[in-house]
C-alpha cells in the first residue's frame, strides 16, 4: 500500500469527485438539463422554468459566490404568479456550484471565464440574450458578460453585487464555511448553521434557516458535513483580510452603459458596502434603486413585496420594446 503524505492527501481531498445525494430536497423542483461546456469532462446544469418563445425575453438568472440556482427558487414562483407561468426563467449554476461540473483546472474560477460559459449556454438554447438577475458574484459576472458581449445583456438587476466586493464578507464568508468543515450531529449542525445565519435574517424561522442551510451543505450518512459547491472557492478567499483596501473596477461596472438597470441592495448585507451602492447610483442616473429591508445576502426575494420591484422593472422593458410580428 502506499502512503500519502499530508499535502497529498489534502490535494486528494480536495481532487474527489463532488456529488449530490439523489432527490436533494433543495432541487427537488428544479429539474435541470446538464450543457457540455468547456473542457470536454465539465457540464453546467440549466433549469429553464417556463417556456422559451419568440417576443419573450428570458430573465437570466445568477447566484452567488459558492451558491447555486436554489437560491432563486422562491423568486420564480413569486415572478411567475405576476407574468404567468410559461414566461421563461432561466436558473444557471456556475461551474464549481450545486449540480454543475466542478472545474479541473482550479485556476479558471474567475468571472470572466465564467462569463463566457454563460455565453455557451444561451447559445446552446439557441437565445441571443436575456434580462441579467445576478445576486453578488453572480452579478459581477454579469458585468462581466457586458463587457465582452453587450448585445446579449438586454437588462441587468444587480443585487448586493457591484465593482467591488466588501472584504468583511468575504472574511466572514470564508471563516463560516472552515468553521463547518468536518463531522458534527445533525442538531449541532443545525445549531452552528443557524447561529451564522441569525445575523443576516433576524426575522427568519430555524425551519427558513434551516432551508437556506440546505442550499449550500447537507450531511450523509456518518455525520459528515459536504458542500454543494467546489470546496477550492473557499482557498480562493485565504488571501483577504478584514482590513483589505479593494480597488473597485468601474469599468467593468460602465460596461453596463447601454443596458437598464435596476440595482438592488440588501439591509444587512456585508458583500456590498452602502457607500458603494450609492456611487452606482450616482454614476447611473438613470438607473432604479431599491432596498430590501431586515435581510442580508443572498436576498430571499420570497416574497411578492421583494420581488415586485424585478416585476416592475421587466414591466417597464416590455411597454419600451416593439411588439413581435
Amino acid at each position: 500500500m502506499a502512503w500519502l503524505a499530508a499535502p497529498a492527501i489534502r490535494r486528494a481531498m480536495f481532487s474527489r469527485q463532488r456529488t449530490v445525494p439523489d432527490g436533494y430536497r433543495s432541487f427537488q423542483n428544479l429539474p435541470v438539463q446538464r450543457l457540455a461546456v468547456g473542457a470536454a469532462n465539465e457540464q453546467m446544469a440549466v433549469h429553464v422554468a417556463g417556456r422559451l418563445a419568440m417576443g419573450r425575453v428570458p430573465l437570466v438568472c445568477l447566484a452567488g459566490y459558492q451558491r447555486n440556482m436554489a437560491d432563486f427558487s422562491d423568486f420564480a414562483n413569486n415572478f411567475h404568479r405576476v407574468f404567468g407561468d410559461d414566461w421563461p426563467i432561466i436558473l444557471i449554476d456556475l461551474k464549481g456550484r450545486g449540480r454543475s461540473s466542478d472545474r479541473s483546472d482550479k485556476a479558471r474560477y474567475l468571472s470572466t471565464i465564467d462569463a463566457r460559459d454563460v455565453v455557451q449556454v444561451l447559445a446552446a438554447l439557441a437565445l441571443d440574450g436575456g434580462i441579467f438577475v445576478g445576486q453578488g458574484y453572480g452579478g459581477q459576472v454579469v458585468m462581466a458578460l457586458a463587457a465582452e458581449h453587450p448585445r446579449l445583456v438586454h437588462a441587468a438587476v444587480l443585487l448586493d453585487a457591484g465593482p467591488v466586493s466588501d472584504p468583511r464578507g468575504l472574511v466572514r464568508l470564508r471563516n463560516n464555511l472552515k468553521d463547518l468543515d468536518g463531522s458534527r450531529s445533525e442538531a449541532g449542525f443545525r445549531a452552528m448553521f443557524r447561529r451564522m445565519l441569525a445575523p443576516d435574517y433576524p426575522a427568519a424561522t430555524e425551519g427558513l434557516l434551516d432551508v437556506i442551510a440546505a442550499r449550500t451543505h447537507y450531511l450523509d450518512k456518518r455525520n459528515r458535513v459536504h458542500t454543494l459547491f467546489d470546496p477550492h472557492l473557499i482557498k480562493k478567499l485565504e488571501a483577504f483580510e478584514h482590513d483589505d483596501i479593494l480597488v473597485p473596477q468601474w469599468p467593468l461596472y460602465d460596461a453596463l452603459g447601454n443596458a437598464p438597470l435596476l440595482l438592488m441592495r440588501t439591509q444587512l448585507t456585508e458583500q456590498l458596502r452602502r457607500e458603494t451602492f450609492e456611487e452606482m447610483l450616482r454614476r447611473r442616473r438613470d438607473a432604479e434603486g431599491y432596498v430590501i429591508e431586515g435581510q442580508g445576502s443572498p436576498a430571499l426575494l420570497n416574497t411578492p413585496e421583494d420581488v415586485e420591484p424585478i416585476a416592475g422593472f421587466v414591466r417597464k422593458l416590455l411597454r419600451r420594446r416593439p411588439k413581435a410580428a
